[in-house]
């Protein structure tokens, strides 16, 4: 039988070129993205080489040598005796916010799809929503007013029932609380509106069977919300879990003071400090590096369980 012929002459090279002038806005509309998507998330990669090289400004990253070994500053940085706090610190207040700040939003969320007044409801959702529009600067100060020893609101109110102030601020133990109930109460709104979303799909007619049956509210929650969103709520899980060690710059590094240092010290503060600071940039390169490789692996981990026990992923 002969083979079927393909056309690959001037007819077929004018009909491509048609279709592509024919598509050229889509073109266009693509380029755009693609060019941003290359100019600050490709091409910035780049200059991951200088965690392997020992970098000077004269010489650039291409100019500059290589080290000897290779993973020399990865070494220094996990044998450095501040590695072991620094890393401690972000891992605390990582854990700490996973855990305080993951379920609440869930809570909410299931509270919120529970009322039955549209009017109750979108009132709430709009208070608890609102504070994720604060920026991190303003919340900071917001938080520095607030706690201050003489004239805070806060330590008003416990000069007024009698109690003595707090110096919230200047004291180490209290930073990890403030810091993370404070961004709770930012992102808790924001965070439960992919649960609201994912509950106004469950099927109305389960909730009417079981109400049928005599389910109680707490066992509509228990049998039908929980079990139809779990999906959504383990591929949030398991994003935060691969940002474990990404502890956000702007508000720890805010929030920061001689006397909370010892404790408020992440990795995203050290490789400032190492990094634009100090001017060692090939160091500090290689922090942010070695946090990067971290999160990624957590990722990969965190998903492979979760395909494996739910068949739930990322992919």
């Amino acid at each position: 039988m002969q083979k079927p012929t393909v056309n690959t002459g001037p007819d077929w090279r004018a009909g491509v070129l048609r279709k592509m002038k024919r598509s050229l806005p889509y073109y266009a509309l693509i380029l755009i993205p693609l060019i941003i998507l290359l100019v600050f998330k490709y091409y910035p990669k780049y200059g991951a080489t200088l965690a392997f090289k020992d970098y000077k400004v004269s010489l650039k990253i291409s100019g500059s040598p290589w080290t000897e070994p290779l993973f020399r500053h990865f070494t220094r940085f996990l044998t450095a005796p501040s590695a072991v706090r620094v890393i401690t610190n972000t891992l605390i207040i990582s854990l700490y916010s996973l855990i305080a700040g993951f379920p609440i939003p869930i809570l909410l969320a299931i509270g919120l799809n529970e009322l039955r007044s549209d009017r109750l409801r979108k009132s709430l959702q709009m208070v608890t929503y609102m504070p994720y529009f604060i920026s991190t600067v303003v919340l900071v100060s917001m938080i520095i007013q607030f706690t201050d020893l003489s004239y805070g609101i806060v330590n008003q109110g416990i000069k007024a029932l009698g109690g003595q102030p707090v110096n919230f601020m200047g004291n180490k133990d209290n930073f990890r609380h403030i810091y993370v109930w404070s961004s709770v109460w930012q992102t808790t709104g924001y965070s439960a509106v992919v649960y609201l979303a994912a509950l106004a799909g469950v099927d109305r007619e389960l909730y009417d069977a079981a109400v049928v049956d005599g389910a109680s509210k707490i066992k509509r929650i228990l049998h039908i919300d929980l079990p139809c969103i779990a999906p959504t709520i383990i591929v949030i899980f398991i994003l935060n879990t691969g940002s474990i060690l990404s502890v956000g710059f702007e508000k720890i590094y805010l929030m920061q003071n001689n006397t909370n240092l010892s404790v408020s010290e992440v990795i995203s503060t050290y490789v400032y400090r190492m990094g634009i600071v100090n001017q060692n940039f090939s160091y500090s390169t290689a922090v942010g590096l070695f946090n990067s490789v971290v999160n990624c692996t957590m990722l990969l981990l965190c998903n492979a369980i979760a395909r494996k026990v739910s068949d739930v992923g990322l992919w």
